[in-house]
Formats: structure tokens, C-alpha cells, sequence
């Protein structure tokens, strides 16, 4: 019987994908991390419309610092500058606190602080940013997201009422091209009520001009202003934690690149055993990487991560990341969908197993130093999917499905189909954006078709992202987990 229905299901998605009529852009994109990043073979005023591809837009103290065992980190790559705000204020914490910093904090402080962090005032994504997510290189990452959300909200038994939640939703790029896909299903989008949770202004104001939203003029005394999307007359709200957004009603919470920016603290073997790393101030008023001379507040965390893995996984390593972010996160949205009902969908690059030395910072595509000028480079890490798993399951009435591939889960969903209709109505130029886009989304490697410039190959990302999804015990096993 449920195989029945979800065969159903499947049919019924296959024929929105071969069929649908919905426009998005197609912006101009390339693998995160990949030397293709800086493509120009795609035009960022591309679009799609019915179906055919057309043009348009603590107290201070001293401590002594064991710096024995110590990982030698890479010469610094940037010529000595004057402090920023950002160096100055990172270094006030370091003497104030008299001593290190956790590679965790340093990352934090770097990434979300609230005047000079990297996410807070400025544009990251895309060619002309940092570095570019699955949204970004095609509008049917964004399609295939909301193909699964839809499969949910059918297995959820159609509530009438749904908040639909998007972490670090960047530009808002996955979020329209997902309610612009799914305006014509009135009663799945009747039903959403859109959180984006986000920390920075700058981007907050992204997301508004990108979801095409509209302030109702209400001057009502003691209405709260209504905001609307255009692209599927969905109700959308901003919030800077999950935990402002209202509960009491089913959640489908979306995280896609959002694990992988949680602050990370790093561990190292030494001789008297596992030690933090920090980031301290040198003599020469450059930070370095030293030891912890004793346990840290994070050891609880490593102790827990390594309980939940095999000790010759443990053995074989000299490094070790936990995350202690995501693990309280992921037990937050477990709680959540355990009490009110729904789902989870994570996607993003990691590994199904302990993370050892995965740190890195990428600026203008390119990686560098990770002390090299904090502030104007992307910080992230490998996102551990297993002790995302372990997490989750510690609150009842939940299930753990995947990880799975990227490819995997956009090619179950229809994404195979999607390609296909999109090329029948398309010119040659238009047709090989496509292919790239699809080929970044779902290869392996670098994509066999590629004529142009070396410099620009395409690089698939298909194998290197993986999907998870946490779910309500009630609503079965999630599409296309089974």
C-alpha cells in the first residue's frame, strides 16, 4: 500500500518535472572550491519561462602555553598590513583573556561578529563573492529541494498550516527558485508560512529582493506589518536564531551549507594526549596556532564524539574537529519536529565518519592561510553527518535517513527529467549552460564534454555533498531516502 502510494508520488512529481512551466534564473556558477569558479560561460541573465530559455535581469589570567607537538602551519602568504578592526578586536580578546583562544571563538568571531564578521555586511556568493553554492549554479537545485519538500508535506497528511524553515539561506536564491517551482500546487503553498533564519542585514535585505516580497501597509495598532512573497503569496518572516521561530505547528527545515559554517574545535595528539588547538598572538603581533597545556570545556564534546565511534577509527587519527554547535542544533530541530511534526533536509560537504584537520578559508575562490587577514575569507569545515545522526537520535520519536549523495538525491527527484525538458526549448549556448550547471550538480570529477578553457572545466560536486533527513516517526521514511 505505501509502496503504491509513493509510486503514485513519484509519477506525480515526474510529470510536474517534464511539464512545468515555471521560470527562475539561472545564474551564472561554479563549484564551490573548484579553480572553475570564475566561469563566464553562462550568461546571470538567464532564465526559463515556460520551459523555453529567454533573457531578463572571563577574568584575565597567565597561563603557560605547551606549544610541543605543535602541526607546522604554512608560511604566511600576505604581506604585513595595518590591523583591522576585526585583527585588533580579536587580538583585545586574546590579552584581555590573557592568553589563547579556541580555533572555534577565533572562527565565530571571524565569520558572525556582529560589526566585522565575513557574513554580516557584505555579499560572499557567487562569481563575483567568495565562493558559490548548488543554488547558484542552477535553478533545479532549488526545484529538486522543493519536489522533496512537497513529497513531505503530502506524507505529513497536507496540514493546513506549515512553517517552512531555511538556515543561512545566503541569497534567498534556493528559497525562490523552490516557491517559484511550487506556485502552482495553491495548496502546498497556501499552507507555508516561510522563517528564513538569518544573521545579517545585509543579506536579510537580499532575501526580501530576491523572494520578490512586499510589506503589507497595515497601520493597525498592534498588528504586527505582514510580509509577502510574490513568487507563491506565501507569508515570510526573518529571524536571527531557530529558536525564535514560532513552534505549535509542523516544521520542513531546510539546511543546506549551513552545518559547515558552525564553529569547529580542533584537536590535536600530543604526547600527554588529546589537546585543544588555539589561536594565540606571537611576539611579532601575528597569530599562530599553540596547544592547550590542559582540558578545555570543548574535551566533554571530544570524549562524547569518540564514544560514538569505533576505536580504531579513533587510533588512526592525529586530528580530530567536533562541532559542538551542530550537535546542540541538530538535537534543537529534533525536539522540534518530535513535538510539532515534520522533517529536516541537511545537505552539504562532510563525511559519514570522525573529521579530522578540515578547517580551511577560501577568498576569491582561492584557498588561503586560515590567520592570513581574518574577516575577508570564508572559514568552514567538513560537516561530520554520523555525529549529526547520533544527535538526532537521542530524542525520541525521530528517524535518520541517509547521508547520501547529492547526485543520488537530485537524480531520485527528478532532476534527470528537469534537464531534459529545460533542453528542448533552448539555444546551443543555452543548452551548454545547462549541461554545466547539471553537470556541477551531479558529476564526478571533471565533466568529459568540456571544450572550453582548462582553467574553466566544470567540476562535478555530485559525490562530494551528501544528504540527510530527519523526520517525524509518524511520517514514515522520507522521498527518496527508501
Amino acid at each position: 500500500m505505501i509502496t503504491r502510494h509513493l509510486l503514485k508520488q513519484a509519477s506525480t512529481w515526474r510529470h510536474f518535472l517534464l511539464n512545468s512551466k515555471t521560470s527562475s534564473p539561472l545564474l551564472t556558477k561554479s563549484l564551490l572550491f573548484s579553480s572553475s569558479s570564475s566561469s563566464e560561460s553562462q550568461s546571470p541573465t538567464t532564465a526559463f519561462v515556460d520551459d523555453k530559455v529567454t533573457d531578463q535581469y572571563p577574568t584575565s589570567t597567565s597561563i603557560s602555553i605547551d606549544r610541543s607537538d605543535l602541526y607546522n602551519q604554512p608560511e604566511h602568504s600576505h604581506e604585513p598590513t595595518s590591523d583591522s578592526e576585526l585583527v585588533k578586536h580579536l587580538k583585545g580578546i586574546i590579552k584581555f583573556r590573557g592568553g589563547p583562544i579556541s580555533v572555534a571563538e577565533y572562527m565565530e568571531e571571524v565569520l558572525t561578529n556582529p560589526k566585522f564578521g565575513f557574513y554580516i555586511s557584505r555579499d560572499v556568493f557567487g562569481t563575483e563573492g567568495d565562493f558559490i553554492t548548488s543554488p547558484e549554479v542552477s535553478q533545479m537545485f532549488g526545484e529538486m529541494v522543493g519536489v522533496w519538500a512537497m513529497c513531505l508535506w503530502e506524507q505529513m497528511g497536507r496540514p493546513k498550516q506549515v512553517n517552512l524553515v531555511e538556515l543561512g539561506p545566503g541569497r534567498g536564491t534556493l528559497m525562490a527558485d523552490l516557491l517559484r517551482g511550487a506556485s502552482k500546487f495553491k495548496s502546498f503553498t497556501e499552507s507555508l508560512h516561510v522563517h528564513l533564519v538569518e544573521c545579517s542585514p545585509m543579506l536579510q535585505k537580499l532575501q526580501h529582493h530576491n523572494l520578490k516580497c512586499l510589506d503589507e501597509d497595515d497601520s493597525s495598532d498592534g498588528v504586527e506589518k505582514r510580509t509577502i512573497s510574490s513568487l507563491a503569496g506565501t507569508l515570510v518572516s526573518w529571524h536571527a536564531l531557530l529558536e525564535q521561530v514560532p513552534s505549535g505547528l509542523p516544521s520542513i527545515i531546510i539546511a543546506h551549507e549551513f552545518y559547515d559554517a558552525l564553529p569547529v574545535h580542533q584537536f590535536q595528539r600530543a604526547s600527554r594526549g588529546w589537546c585543544e588547538k588555539m589561536v594565540d598572538v606571537s611576539e611579532d603581533s601575528m597569530f599562530r596556532f599553540v596547544l592547550s597545556p590542559q582540558p578545555t570545556p570543548a574535551t566533554l564534546y571530544l570524549m562524547k564524539r569518540c564514544k560514538w565511534a569505533a576505536p580504531e577509527e579513533i587510533e588512526k587519527l592525529s586530528h580530530i574537529e567536533v562541532c559542538p554547535k551542530a550537535m546542540d542544533l541538530t538535537h534543537a530541530i529534533a525536539d522540534r519536529i518530535s513535538c510539532d511534526g515534520g522533517g529536516a533536509l541537511i545537505i552539504d560537504y562532510g563525511l559519514n565518519g570522525v573529521v579530522s584537520d578540515s578547517l580551511q578559508a577560501i577568498r576569491k575562490h582561492k584557498f588561503v592561510n586560515i590567520l592570513d587577514n581574518p574577516g575577508s575569507a570564508d572559514l568552514s569545515a567538513y560537516v561530520d553527518f554520523a555525529s549529526i545522526r547520533h544527535s538526532a537520535e537521542e530524542v525520541s520519536d525521530i528517524s535518520v535517513h541517509g547521508p547520501i549523495t547529492q547526485s543520488q538525491f537530485l537524480g531520485a527527484l527528478g532532476i534527470n527529467f528537469r534537464v531534459e525538458s529545460l533542453l528542448q526549448n533552448c539555444t546551443d549556448e543555452q543548452a551548454d549552460s545547462l549541461r554545466t550547471g547539471y553537470w556541477r550538480l551531479v558529476g564526478e570529477g571533471e565533466a568529459p564534454f568540456w571544450e572550453g578553457p582548462d582553467e574553466q572545466v566544470p567540476i562535478g560536486m555530485g559525490t562530494r555533498y551528501l544528504a540527510m533527513a530527519i523526520v517525524n516517526t509518524k511520517q514514515g521514511i522520507p522521498v527518496p531516502f527508501q
